[in-house]
C-alpha cells in the first residue's frame, strides 16, 4: 500500500485565533514542525504546541529560520555561516530542552521560510542546517541542496512536496509575490496533494512537473488550514493511500 506523512508548521501563532487552528489541525496530520523562536516561537509556545503533539501522537520536529522574527522568516539575511550555524543550534537545541521535559524526542529538522528555498539551492547553507539536524531526519524538497548535505553527513532524508502552492516546472515553489502562488481552492489542493502521493504530473505555472515526495506540508497558516487537511485525508483514503508518519 502506499503511504505518505501530513505534516503542519506550527507553534507560529500570536494570537487565539490562530491558536485554535493549529489545536484543530494538530488531530489531522501525522508530524509537525515547531518554530523555535527564529521567525516565530517561545519556549512556552514550543510546550504548548509539543504538549498536543503529544496527545494526537503527532511526531514533532523543530522548524528553524534565519533570525528573522521581523520578516517572519521570509528574508535572505547577510549573516555569515558560522553566525547562523549559532543561530540555528540554539533554535534546535531550545526545542530539545524543552522536548526532554515532556519525555519527547525531536523527529525531524525543517527549515523555514527564505532559509529553505536558499538551503534548497545553496550546498553551503545546506551543510550549516544538516549540521544542526545531527540525528534527525532532514526535510527539504526532493533533488535539492538538502539532500545532498543529508547525504554527505549520513543523515536520513525526507523529501516534501506542498498542497497548497503552486510550483514552478523546475520544481522551486511559485514566489509568493506572483498571482496564484498559494492555491486557494480545497478541492484543488486535495488533487494536487493525490497526484503528489501517488508520483502523477501537477500542474506547474509554467508547465507540468512530478514531485517526489514522502511528505506533505499544510500550511498552519494558510486560509482553510483545518479544511484542507480533511480534504486531504479523505482524497487520499479514498485512492488507498495509507496515512502516517514518516520519521
Amino acid at each position: 500500500m502506499q503511504a505518505i506523512d501530513l505534516n503542519a508548521d506550527m507553534g507560529e501563532y500570536a494570537d487565539k485565533a490562530q491558536q485554535e487552528v493549529e489545536a484543530a489541525l494538530m488531530p489531522l496530520v501525522t508530524s509537525c514542525s515547531i518554530a523555535c523562536g527564529g521567525h516565530a516561537g517561545t519556549a512556552e509556545t514550543m510546550r504548548l504546541t509539543a504538549r498536543l503533539a503529544k496527545t494526537h501522537n503527532v511526531k514533532t520536529g523543530a522548524h528553524p529560520s534565519y533570525p528573522d522574527r521581523e520578516g517572519f522568516g521570509r528574508r535572505a539575511l547577510s549573516t555569515s555561516l558560522e553566525e547562523l550555524r549559532l543561530s540555528l543550534s540554539l533554535q534546535v537545541e531550545a526545542l530539545k530542552g524543552v522536548l526532554a521535559t515532556e519525555n519527547m524526542t525531536l523527529s525531524h529538522v525543517k527549515p523555514h521560510g527564505a532559509l529553505y528555498n536558499e538551503a534548497a539551492k545553496n550546498i553551503d547553507l545546506a551543510r550549516i542546517v544538516a549540521s544542526v539536524s545531527t540525528d534527525a531526519v532532514l526535510v527539504g524538497p526532493a533533488g535539492s541542496a538538502l539532500e545532498s548535505a543529508a547525504s554527505e553527513t549520513g543523515l536520513r532524508f525526507s523529501p516534501e512536496g506542498f498542497v497548497d502552492r503552486l510550483y514552478l516546472a523546475s520544481g522551486a515553489l511559485t514566489p509568493r509575490s506572483e498571482p496564484g502562488a498559494i492555491i486557494a481552492d480545497i478541492e484543488a489542493r486535495a488533487a494536487q496533494a493525490l497526484a503528489i502521493a501517488k508520483g502523477e504530473k501537477i500542474k506547474a505555472s509554467d508547465g507540468a512537473l512530478v514531485v517526489r515526495a514522502d511528505t506533505l506540508c499544510i500550511h498552519s497558516d494558510s486560509p482553510g488550514a483545518v479544511d484542507t487537511a480533511k480534504a486531504v485525508r479523505k482524497t487520499l483514503e479514498h485512492a488507498g493511500v495509507a496515512i502516517r508518519p514518516f520519521a
